[in-house]
């Protein structure tokens, strides 16, 4: 009898879900264009004006978000005056990715690299965010006449003690974590979801309208859910194989960072690798936690404003006569 209610719960839990995700997917539907690549359709989208001489920011988000995590307010400031593009990581968002293994920041670079020929699009200034930054730093590494430069946000980039939490463990796990991710991710998820971002924005303080923005309870749909676990129970070992060509890197980076960042720990990923690559110009706030792009996006404008100028032609810098 009890095996009949488990199995009974289950099943009433998994319709509840799909009726969920219909409803979610229903209130924040795609944007942008669909790029089909090796392995997963690049979800992109572009804004700002186009300027032939300056290169294209491509603004990449972090673990559990979309692109919407970088578009407000960081996105929207920057395409002002540049032209932006913001994308979806190969599983997140409108991005749907086909196999497990594409979850390093390996073959994601991959991807984006290919995508954004796709496009016509040369050289670009990557500006990354957390997981991302291991992400920004192999594409620097392996497609280097890609990046023109990079901009990193408290990001991530060698290993560090301890793993990624027990749930995403769990969820990485096969047969478990399927059947979590179909059950009980999402109801658990919405009751959760706000007071796990509010922890990720301290000591700054989550904008009310932050989740809804975002669309982030586009995360708990179980392709993605899985697909953000996977993520983050294989980085690190990722940042263990990539760290040592770190110094490989020539382009200019500019890191910004916070001491009060507890969610990836400036003494461990920022100072080091600023040491390792030594163009490196490292920006810490004392009072600054891990969401920069959302408490200090001016300065994150003005530091790839100053990139920019550093790497674009001398021409472009003088007035038209």
């Amino acid at each position: 009898m009890i095996s009949m209610f488990l199995v009974g719960a289950l099943a009433v839990l998994a319709l509840l879900t799909r009726a969920g995700v219909a409803v979610v997917e229903r209130r924040y539907p795609a944007q942008g264009q669909a790029i089909d690549v090796d392995g997963a359709t690049i979800n992109l989208v572009d804004i700002g004006p186009r300027d032939g001489e300056k290169p294209p920011l491509l603004l990449i988000h972090g673990a559990s978000s979309n692109l919407e995590a970088m578009r407000r307010p960081l996105g929207e400031l920057l395409a002002q005056r540049h032209r932006v593009l913001l994308v979806d990581r190969p599983g997140h968002g409108w991005s749907p990715r086909t196999r497990p293994e594409d979850s390093t920041p390996a073959a994601q670079a991959r991807m984006l690299d290919e995508a954004l020929a796709r496009l016509g699009i040369g050289q670009v200034v990557l500006v990354v965010h957390s997981w991302s930054g291991a992400l920004g730093l192999r594409m620097a590494l392996d497609f280097p006449d890609r990046v023109a430069g990079l901009v990193m946000l408290a990001p991530v980039a060698y290993p560090w003690r301890g793993g990624v939490g027990q749930y995403n463990a769990a969820v990485a796990t096969p047969v478990i974590g399927p059947l979590l991710a179909h059950t009980i991710t999402l109801p658990l998820g919405l009751a959760l979801m706000a007071p796990g971002v509010r922890g990720v924005f301290a000591p700054q303080e989550m904008p009310d309208d932050f989740v809804e923005r975002t669309a982030t309870p586009l995360l708990l749909r179980p392709s993605e859910f899985l697909a953000n676990a996977r993520d983050l129970v294989t980085l690190k070992q990722a940042v263990i194989e990539q760290a040592p060509r770190y110094g490989e890197i020539k382009v200019p980076v500019t890191i910004v960072a916070g001491e009060a960042d507890r969610t990836v720990y400036t003494d461990i990923h920022s100072r080091p690798l600023a040491q390792v690559v030594l163009q490196t110009r490292l920006i810490v706030l004392p009072e600054l936690g891990h969401m920069v792009q959302n408490a200090v996006p001016e300065l994150v404008a003005s530091e790839v404003e100053r990139m920019v100028a550093a790497i674009a032609p001398a021409e472009t810098l003088q007035p038209s006569p």
